[in-house]
């Protein structure tokens, strides 16, 4: 009988009750191609204009090689945490934390992100036009306790609406953008070229207005590195979580090109939108290609996609916390550490996340507009927490002390390594610079402003945990029977 070897007990060791299927809804769910598009489709039209669509395509191949890379490094290490595991066994315990650090409140800041888009949405259904922001914030509250309630239910549960998640997103994305295609085309691919105008050069266009919107499309293509947050919860991690990593991105980028397309196509007045005539245009859209009766129901279907995505996020947020309390990392380990019931579910962790995002929800409700200030940050903090392990990889790479494992690049190594390193930093860079963008200039500065706040915190949060940190255990074992 083979078993986990963190740690060493039996009954707390995490039950392995996903397959590679369940590893690709979970990546899936966590990107949702719904969330992914609504939430980036009319600020990316608004600044580059119809072709902002080709971003999709850039997004796509830089985050391709971060993929390739985030494979290689599950397969040698499919432990529980992800990118805080892999950077804390590539450069050491004080990089691996603050690596950790970084995605653990970027997943949180994320989950509650998600909350309030869904919140809008059932907002919208329910005939609020304009609810405020404590009717917003009472509604993702709602969202919030009833996502506790079903990760705490077990597995099984969370694997029912990630297949859940799925349906939905093909029947929301892909059938709808096919009937938009096929029934509702307003616009010919020449409006693909489009974008700064005729009064605006082809090199200033792509260089302003076309890479705030790549900036923008940043935030549809992250979440894949998932999979590898739940890797002691896999079956056969080693030879699954590789594929869940790179399928789950590439599948994703699909839909989300394709939908894009057929909305880009159906709007029924390009001009309106370009001028801020139109908020919604995803929804301006459907009604005018549906009507109102129709287009309603389809919300029910980005709700789903809304709630599988947050509940995807709540799940890895918790993994990542339960991952740093069982080597010792943050206070009150112990308490964050065990495992509960028979389904050995980290409680206490998925309580922690419940009680940070209610408090945001009570922070947007009291100091403005929070949720951009949110937004914002998320999307640079994942770039910032994938950093970390890429150039952690590539360092060792060059050091020559790496030992390849099942799922290895070969000879391409390095030159993926170097190339995504450089990627992941210029998009960074792309998304955290302060352009101005906002009335109120703080929110420009989203993304420093979070990073500082977290680098402080983290640094007094390290100094009072740093004496009881465990060193590094072995690798977990592929099966737990």
């Amino acid at each position: 009988m083979s078993s986990s070897v963190i740690p060493s007990e039996q009954s707390q060791s995490l039950r392995r009750e996903f397959s590679l299927w369940s590893a690709f809804a979970f990546a899936f769910a966590f990107i949702s191609p719904i969330v992914a598009l609504y939430g980036i489709f009319g600020l990316a039209l608004s600044a580059a204009g119809p072709s902002f669509w080709w971003g999709f395509l850039l997004v796509f191949a830089g985050q391709f090689l971060v993929a390739l890379v985030f494979a290689t490094l599950v397969s040698r290490w499919p432990l529980e945490g992800s990118i805080y595991q892999w950077s804390r066994r590539l450069l050491g315990t004080t990089y691996g934390w603050f690596a950790g650090w970084v995605y653990m409140w970027t997943m949180v800041i994320a989950m509650a992100t998600v909350a309030l888009g869904a919140a809008g949405f059932i907002a919208n259904i329910a005939g609020m036009e304009e609810p405020s922001n404590g009717t917003t914030a009472l509604i993702a509250l709602v969202i919030l306790l009833a996502g506790t309630g079903v990760n705490l239910v077990g597995r099984g549960a969370l694997k029912f609406f990630m297949i859940g998640s799925i349906i939905a997103e093909v029947i929301g994305s892909v059938g709808l953008g096919t009937w938009l295609l096929l029934f509702h085309r307003q616009n010919s691919l020449s409006v693909l070229f489009e974008g700064g105008g005729h009064d605006t050069d082809t090199l200033a266009y792509l260089t302003g207005p076309f890479m705030l919107a790549v900036a923008f499309i940043g935030w549809s293509f992250v979440g894949f590195e998932s999979a590898g947050s739940i890797a002691e919860e896999v079956h056969e991690p080693r030879r699954d979580l590789p594929k869940a990593v790179l399928f789950s991105l590439a599948f994703i980028a699909l839909v989300v090109a394709y939908s894009s397309l057929a909305i880009i196509l159906a709007i029924p007045d390009l001009g309106a939108v370009a001028e801020g005539v139109v908020a919604d245009p995803v929804y301006d859209t459907l009604t005018a290609a549906l009507g109102a009766g129709i287009a309603k129901p389809v919300m029910v279907l980005f709700v789903i996609g809304f709630l599988a995505s947050f509940l995807a996020l709540q799940t890895s947020a918790s993994r990542v916390i339960w991952a740093y309390a069982r080597d010792g990392a943050l206070p009150a380990s112990g308490a964050l550490s065990k495992l509960r019931g028979q389904a050995r579910i980290p409680t206490v962790p998925i309580l922690v996340t419940t009680v940070v995002g209610a408090g945001l929800f009570l922070l947007s409700i009291v100091a403005g507009d929070v949720y951009s200030l949110m937004v914002n940050f998320t999307a640079g903090g994942f770039y910032l927490a994938f950093l970390f392990p890429l150039v952690g990889f590539l360092v060792v790479l060059l050091r020559r002390t790496w030992t390849p494992a099942k799922f290895s690049l070969g000879r391409a190594t390095l030159p993926v390594a170097l190339v995504a390193v450089v990627w992941a930093a210029l998009q960074f860079v792309n998304i955290a610079w302060p352009r101005v963008a906002f009335e109120q200039r703080y929110l420009d500065w989203s993304v420093w402003i979070g990073v500082a706040v977290l680098a402080v915190i983290g640094t007094l949060m390290l100094a009072t945990v740093r004496s009881r940190i465990t060193a590094p255990a072995a690798d977990v074992a592929d099966h737990d029977e």
